[in-house]
């Protein structure tokens, strides 16, 4: 009789455990979306809607023979997960895997397709008629939402505020020279160490001219924001303590085999850990490797042995559009900055688009 591992996410790290160990044991997937939803492409879909459906894919393409339930997880045990309909999943090894929310359009803002393209239409419209974009935060996310504006509308005037007083801290230094560079070349105008005094007048993501006051007392004028910055731990129904204690971030607990504190059974992967590096979705599939592999081993009979150690030093691939970008890769001397053209060629082009394809199948 095969053993059950229940994913709680079906995001970057959640479909790669699930699909690798499908032909182990018998895969429940659960996540209240109906398909996976690669968001390293949600601010391309913004600026091409034409392109939005890239970054869909159906959940019942994923797997061929685990089962995807389409719910919340609303508290985890030993023994499995409970959802919020009520049902009670048992589980011999359970992943948490459910990741962050940030707010939209960096990721959708809807579980449904539909919806979420639905929203992203209406969206591009707000933005197509707006001249002049304000976007809060110059952190990674708003810096490529800088670049894909740019990329489709060149006279947009788009102006990046941050209260931080330098680019990409913690990176090399001719990183941030090259990135303010290319935001030069683009006409994206940054201005760090400049936070609001007064708020946008009006709701992200739809056109109405305002003005904003910056605190050294300048004024901003535009017709539309958004917000890139805040990101939040989905670990809300990990909060009852049945499982594990969260620390502040809302993050659980993990081992060096990935496994949740006190737990050789459960396992979690990607933003939800308290592991020691930027959350990515590049990191969140090298833990996805690290758990199969032990989940595989204990399956087997075996003890989980694998382990995951971060980098020394924060890894990056920042796009700005298809062709530009800035990235710190890593190499046996250390840290080296990938030029634009390798930025363009392993993201920058189609947003790992063509690597989803080959492992779910064609797109919505």
């Amino acid at each position: 009789m095969n053993r059950t591992v229940a994913v709680i996410g079906g995001g970057y790290g959640g479909v790669a455990v699930a699909k690798a160990l499908e032909a182990e044991a018998d895969v429940v997937l659960i996540d209240p979306r109906d398909a996976f939803v690669n968001a390293a492409a949600s601010l391309r879909a913004l600026t091409r809607p034409d392109w939005a459906g890239n970054m869909f894919f159906p959940f019942e393409t994923l797997l061929s023979r685990g089962r995807v339930i389409r719910d919340r997880a609303a508290s985890v045990d030993p023994s499995g997960v409970t959802l919020a309909s009520g049902e009670h999943v048992a589980a011999d090894y359970v992943v948490l895997a459910t990741g962050s929310s940030y707010a939209y359009p960096a990721k959708p803002g809807s579980d449904a397709t539909g919806d979420a393209l639905e929203d992203l239409r209406l969206t591009h419209k707000e933005l197509l008629q707006s001249d002049r974009v304000l976007i809060l935060g110059a952190g990674p996310v708003g810096l490529e939402l800088a670049g894909e504006i740019k990329e489709v509308w060149p006279g947009k005037r788009v102006t990046v505020v941050d209260p931080a007083g330098e680019l990409l801290p913690g990176f090399r230094p001719d990183l941030a020279e090259e990135l303010r560079r290319q935001l030069d070349a683009l006409g994206v105008e940054v201005l760090l160490g400049a936070g609001l005094e007064t708020q946008p007048g009006t709701r992200a993501g739809t056109f109405g001219p305002f003005t904003v006051t910056t605190a050294d007392g300048g004024e901003i004028g535009a017709d539309i924001w958004f917000r890139a910055h805040g990101v939040r731990t989905n670990s809300g129904y990990l909060a009852d303590g049945r499982l594990t204690p969260l620390n502040a971030q809302g993050q659980v607990p993990v081992t060096g085999t990935l496994n949740v504190e006190g737990h050789d059974h459960i396992y979690a992967v990607g933003d939800i850990t308290d592991v020691a590096e930027a959350k990515m979705a590049g990191y969140a599939m090298q833990h996805a490797e690290v758990v199969v592999e032990n989940i595989t081993a204990q399956l087997k009979g075996g003890k989980p042995t694998a382990t995951y150690r971060p980098t020394p030093f924060p890894v990056i691939l920042l796009p700005l559009g298809t062709g530009g970008g800035v990235g710190q890769l890593p190499s046996p001397d250390g840290p080296v900055l990938a030029e634009p053209a390798m930025v363009s060629a392993y993201k920058g082009a189609d947003l790992f688009t063509g690597r989803f394809i080959e492992k779910f199948g064609p797109t919505v």
